[in-house]
């Protein structure tokens, strides 16, 4: 059992100077990705940026998730003078269609015609695959006891009472990334996760946090549609935890590419795993 996706980086050459906002690249992108690619694919628009359950996909879900993340954070807050190359990323997880081509399109209309406040025109110079990415869901390495999980990008985890939790325990955590790599799986890939969800909550429950050293952002959008402001914010830093944690370390591998939490598509819920103890990997 695996997950699969591609990642892929947009290169561009700015021809004016583009500003993206503080805290919120990532988000920008999105929506100036969905209004291009409403121009450049508009038959593939509502599957790519606007997918429903239609009858199809994991029973009750009414709202499903996009099948793309935008990885941009470093982008965030800077300005590109013209002449200056800049290039973010794309983790696409729908490898059943050439979702791609329509990426490409979208984002070379989009820099003819301008970005941001500044309407900043670029030259798309490239699209290249900066991975083919799958991820064995089978146990990882035996006698993991402790990892540290960097949150790199603000992340808002809700727990079972469906709050906003305070601290990443490790039972909200894993969960909520094994739901959404099952979700994802169920409706682009090769079909839900083939797991005892309950037992592997339960064993999730016995991993202690021991460590946690979180740092809340606060940032703000305000719809172009309705006018109403929405959070961005969440908590990034480092959290450490302690348990039997071998089965656990595939699904937040898979979760690096993934993101965790609420509002992934635009960058959100971005972490990097890194083993403690005798077996050490890091992305």
């Amino acid at each position: 059992m695996t997950f699969e996706l591609a990642s892929y980086r947009f290169q561009f050459s700015a021809r004016d100077r583009i500003a993206f906002p503080a805290e919120s690249a990532g988000n920008v992108l999105r929506g100036w990705f969905g209004h291009a690619l409403r121009k450049a694919a508009p038959v593939e628009y509502e599957r790519i940026f606007e997918p429903g359950a239609a009858g199809r996909g994991p029973s009750g879900l009414a709202n499903w998730p996009r099948p793309f993340v935008f990885r941009a954070r470093h982008l965030n807050g800077r300005t590109t003078e013209p002449g200056e190359r800049f290039w973010f990323g794309v983790n696409v997880f729908d490898l059943r269609t050439p979702t791609i081509v329509h990426f490409e399109a979208a984002f070379a209309h989009l820099a003819s015609v301008g970005m941001g406040p500044l309407r900043g025109r670029a030259d798309l110079m490239g699209v290249e695959t900066a991975e083919a990415v799958s991820v064995p869901l089978g146990p990882g390495p035996e006698g993991v006891h402790r990892i540290q999980v960097e949150f790199r990008s603000p992340t808002e985890l809700k727990g079972g009472d469906a709050e906003l939790t305070e601290q990443p325990d490790f039972a909200v955590l894993f969960g909520r990334a094994r739901d959404r790599i099952s979700t994802l799986r169920a409706l682009y890939g090769a079909g839900p996760l083939d797991i005892d969800f309950r037992s592997i909550g339960e064993r999730a429950s016995a991993v202690r946090l021991t460590r946690s050293e979180l740092t809340h952002v606060t940032a703000y959008r305000r719809s172009s549609r309705s006018g109403q402001v929405h959070p961005l914010g969440g908590f990034v830093g480092v959290a450490e935890y302690e348990g039997a944690l071998s089965e656990f370390l595939p699904y937040l591998e898979a979760a690096h590419w993934t993101g965790v939490g609420r509002q992934c598509v635009w960058g959100k819920g971005e972490i990097a795993t890194e083993v403690a103890d005798d077996y050490s990997s890091e992305r």
